[in-house]
């Protein structure tokens, strides 16, 4: 089920964009996800290795229902682990444990 801290992959419309994190808020006025464009995991998960404060270079960002498509959670598909898996594969820490859940000060 898609709720708060469910780690999710919004696709989104006019501009077409694809936003990975953890899902804030939803609600009839839209969403709210703390994360970043897809396209920038890999950079994102090398920096965090290399030392970095990965929550730092996560945005919390706000998309009204008109420009939703749809909200898939990150789910491993066809044998290839999902992202937050391949997070927690290399950082030995689930990705909720390290951003913090709703609620909680990290």
């Amino acid at each position: 089920m898609i709720g708060p801290d469910s780690i999710v992959l919004v696709y989104l419309r006019e501009p077409k964009e694809r936003v990975w994190g953890v899902l804030r808020r939803l609600d009839p006025m839209g969403v709210t996800v703390e994360g970043f464009d897809v396209d920038g995991f890999d950079p994102w998960l090398r920096s965090v290795e290399a030392g970095a404060d990965g929550r730092e270079q996560m945005s919390e960002m706000f998309f009204p229902m008109a420009r939703l498509e749809r909200i898939l959670l990150d789910r491993r598909s066809a044998g290839a682990p999902s992202l937050a898996e391949r997070f927690a594969e290399r950082m030995g820490v689930e990705v909720l444990d390290y951003v913090g859940r709703q609620g909680e000060q990290v």
